[in-house]
């Protein structure tokens, strides 16, 4: 199949797939005329290439498991190299979780001291005499 053809059935563009072919992602064969030519196995690359991308994997991490399908493995996942490609996204992703995990309990207190604050002034302003209840945008309610 032609470069067009690979791309509509990939759902990509074919600027895409020149810049996998530059990459060394996709192999550049061509046809007596000079027509980038493609197979269902390149069909099947770029399958492996989307799924790795939309789960957050950079292109350069992919080449381990587009290597593993040339290399004639039924699955990209299947060699060494594509675990341990694995095993770093699960060790970044773990990363990522404990960083997120820490800003989460930091905004959660803030937002538990916030409503302290809110609620202590509240209760001043029932107090005769107390302050009087301020808009944080500036105006007085």
């Amino acid at each position: 199949m032609r470069i067009g053809e690979l791309a509509a059935r990939a759902g990509t563009t074919t600027r895409t797939l020149r810049y996998y072919e530059s990459r060394g992602l996709l192999p550049a064969r061509r046809d007596a005329h000079g027509h980038r030519t493609y197979d269902e196995g390149d069909l099947r690359l770029l399958a492996q290439i989307r799924t790795l991308r939309d789960f957050g994997f950079d292109l350069e991490e992919t080449r381990p498991f587009v290597e593993c399908l040339r290399a004639g493995h039924p699955q990209g996942d299947s060699c060494p190299a594509s675990l341990g490609v694995y095993r770093s996204k699960l060790a970044e992703l773990d990363a990522l979780i404990g960083q997120l995990t820490a800003v989460r309990e930091t905004v959660a207190g803030q937002l538990a001291r916030a409503e302290r604050a809110r609620d202590e002034l509240a209760a001043e302003a029932l107090v005769p005499g107390g302050p009087e209840p301020v808009c944080e945008l500036g105006g007085r309610r």
